[in-house]
């Protein structure tokens, strides 16, 4: 699968330095939006999950649209703009879809929740601040997508 180098606004919005902002980056590049506008929807979208279930998720990092967004807050967010979860895997499954070309439908925009990461797709191309496709075999758990409506 091709893949092009895209920060997704985060330089031109001032931020400087390393992150594990895939989430963030991600939600910026499919959805063509400003990094900052996310940055900061993200951020409130985690607050009022903290809100919700307590200061922090049980045995997990604290979230953050700097260093990792928790599962949960993602699909809630992307949802509440319309996005569909589509899974790839079931448990007991395997690995089934993987990143690289002909295994994820033709769409114009995708986000991928890879293992450990989250990318971009736009027209078959992932847009990355690097390439996440372990040569073809990193393993796809699932697409959000445009709801057609």
């Amino acid at each position: 699968m091709r893949w092009t180098f895209d920060d997704g606004g985060r330089a031109a919005a001032g931020f400087r330095g390393g992150a594990g902002d895939c989430v963030t980056r991600s939600v910026a590049i499919a959805l063509a939006l400003p990094y900052r506008e996310v940055y900061d929807a993200l951020h409130d979208a985690i607050a009022a999950d903290r809100a919700a279930h307590g200061r922090a998720r049980r045995n997990q990092r604290r979230s953050s649209p700097r260093t990792g967004v928790h599962t949960p807050v993602v699909r809630a967010f992307l949802a509440d703009r319309g996005w569909l979860w589509t899974p790839t895997m079931a448990i007991g499954s395997g690995t089934t879809v993987h990143l690289r070309d002909g295994e994820l439908p033709d769409a114009e925009r995708l986000i991928a929740r890879c293992s450990g990461h989250i990318t971009a797709v736009i027209d078959g191309v992932v847009h990355d601040t690097h390439d996440p496709s372990r040569g073809g075999t990193r393993a796809v758990y699932g697409y959000w997508s445009p709801n057609p409506r």
